[in-house]
C-alpha cells in the first residue's frame, strides 16, 4: 500500500509541475505558412465577341406587280439596290481567291416574296470569263441555295444525320431535304435539268412550287453576262412521299427566314477538274447541310412608295359556328384614326378588331369603312360571312 501510494504523489506531483511550466513559459509564435504556389493559369485577356452578322432584307412585291418568271430583269427595277447582295458579301471559303476579281466572276443577287404567296423569288445576274456546262452530270457552274423557311434548323443531308448508327440511304428517305432545302441550279442549264434538288422530293424543283427562265448568248468556255429569273417554294416539311403531306412554310410580313447560297464557279471545262471558287454567303462551309449555319433574311414590308395612302382590307374567322360568334380582323394599310363595321344584320362596331355574334343564320353583306388623313375607303365582302 504505501508502495501503491508513493507512486501515486509522484505521479502528481510530476503533473503539476509540467502543468506549472506550460503556464509560465511564454507562449510560442505562430509561424505563418509559406504561400502555396497558385496552380490557376494566368487570365487570358477578353477576347471580343464578333459583331452579329446582318440581317438581309427580301423585297415585296406588290400584289399586282408579280415578277414575271421571264428570265427578264425589268420586273425588278423597282427593288432599290440596298436589296442586292452582290460577291463582295461573300468569300472564297476554299481559299483559292484573296478577294472577289469581277473581270474573273462577279455577281448579283435580288430576293422577293409577294404577300399571300409563300414563294420566294431570285434575280441571279453573272458576268463569268469562263462559263462551265458541257457535261451533262453535276460538273457545272452552280448558284446552290439553301432554304429554312421556319428557321428551325437542323441537319439536310445524311451526312450529317443526327443519329449516325441509321443506314445512310434509310435517312436519305426519312430527312434529306424535308426540312430544310438545297437547290443545286445549273448556270446555265443546257440539256439538262435546270436545278438538282438535292434530297428525296424531286418535285419542288416543278410547277407550282417552283419555275425559271433564263437569258444568255455565250457557249460552253466562253465569257459572258448571264441572268436567271425563278421562284421556289420552302417547305417546313417536304417529304419523300409527295406534295400531299407536304407543309409550306408561312410567310407574312417582318418573319425571319434561314437562307444562303454559294456560287460554285468551274473554269477549266474538265469534267474531272476542281472549280475555282466556293463563293459562300454563309461563314460556314458546311451550310449546304446544316439548316443552323444560314443566314438571317427578313422579310420586308412595301417600301414606302409602293403603299397606298389608305386602303380598306380585312378578313374574319369563325370561333364558334353553333354560337354564331365571328371575330373580324382588321388588316388596313395607310394611317387610320376610325373604324366602322357594319355585320350585314343590321348592327355595327367602332373596334378595330370586334367580336360578332349573330342572332340568326343567313349569308351577310359585311362592309368596313376607314378613314384617315389620307381619305376614306371601304371594302365589303357579299356572302362570305355564312352563318348556319
Amino acid at each position: 500500500m504505501r508502495a501503491i501510494y508513493l507512486a501515486t504523489m509522484i505521479s502528481a506531483l510530476a503533473f503539476a509541475g509540467s502543468s506549472l511550466r506550460a503556464q509560465q513559459a511564454p507562449a510560442p509564435v505562430a509561424t505563418p505558412p509559406a504561400p502555396a504556389a497558385s496552380t490557376a493559369p494566368a487570365t487570358a485577356p477578353a477576347v471580343p465577341a464578333a459583331p452579329p452578322l446582318p440581317i438581309f432584307k427580301v423585297f415585296q412585291f406588290p400584289d399586282n406587280m408579280i415578277p414575271r418568271i421571264d428570265g427578264k430583269d425589268d420586273d425588278w427595277a423597282m427593288v432599290p439596290d440596298s436589296y442586292a447582295i452582290t460577291l463582295a458579301d461573300m468569300h472564297d471559303d476554299e481559299h483559292k481567291h484573296d478577294k472577289p476579281d469581277p473581270k474573273d466572276l462577279d455577281i448579283k443577287v435580288k430576293v422577293g416574296w409577294v404577300k399571300g404567296l409563300n414563294r420566294l423569288y431570285f434575280l441571279y445576274e453573272a458576268f463569268d470569263n469562263y462559263w462551265d456546262f458541257a457535261d451533262p452530270g453535276l460538273h457545272n457552274d452552280t448558284f446552290e441555295i439553301v432554304v429554312d423557311g421556319d428557321r428551325s434548323g437542323g441537319p439536310l443531308i445524311p451526312g450529317f444525320r443526327n443519329n449516325p448508327d441509321q443506314d445512310e440511304m434509310d435517312a436519305h428517305f426519312s430527312m434529306h431535304g424535308v426540312q430544310a432545302q438545297n437547290y443545286h441550279i445549273m448556270t446555265p442549264y443546257e440539256g439538262k435539268d435546270w436545278a438538282m434538288a438535292w434530297g428525296c422530293q424531286p418535285w419542288d424543283k416543278e410547277l407550282p412550287w417552283s419555275n425559271h427562265a433564263q437569258n444568255y448568248t455565250f457557249k460552253s468556255g466562253q465569257s459572258g453576262h448571264y441572268t436567271l429569273e425563278f421562284y421556289i417554294t420552302p417547305f417546313d416539311y417536304a417529304g419523300c412521299e409527295g406534295p400531299q403531306r407536304a407543309v409550306e412554310s408561312e410567310l407574312y410580313e417582318n418573319k425571319l427566314i434561314g437562307l444562303s447560297w454559294a456560287v460554285i464557279d468551274y473554269d477549266d471545262g474538265n469534267p474531272n477538274g476542281k472549280n475555282n471558287g466556293f463563293w459562300n454567303l454563309s461563314p460556314e462551309h458546311k451550310m449546304y447541310g446544316n439548316a443552323t449555319l444560314l443566314r438571317e433574311f427578313r422579310l420586308m414590308p412595301l417600301e414606302p412608295q409602293l403603299r397606298k395612302p389608305i386602303e380598306a382590307k380585312w378578313s374574319f374567322k369563325v370561333l364558334d359556328m353553333n354560337r354564331r360568334l365571328v371575330a373580324f380582323q382588321d388588316e388596313s394599310e395607310g394611317q387610320i384614326t376610325s373604324w366602322k363595321w357594319d355585320f350585314g344584320d343590321h348592327t355595327d362596331s367602332s373596334d378595330q378588331f370586334p367580336i360578332h355574334q349573330y342572332k340568326a343564320p343567313g349569308q351577310y353583306v359585311v362592309v368596313l369603312y376607314i378613314e384617315g388623313p389620307a381619305g376614306k375607303s371601304r371594302l365589303s365582302k357579299i356572302w362570305d360571312v355564312v352563318i348556319r
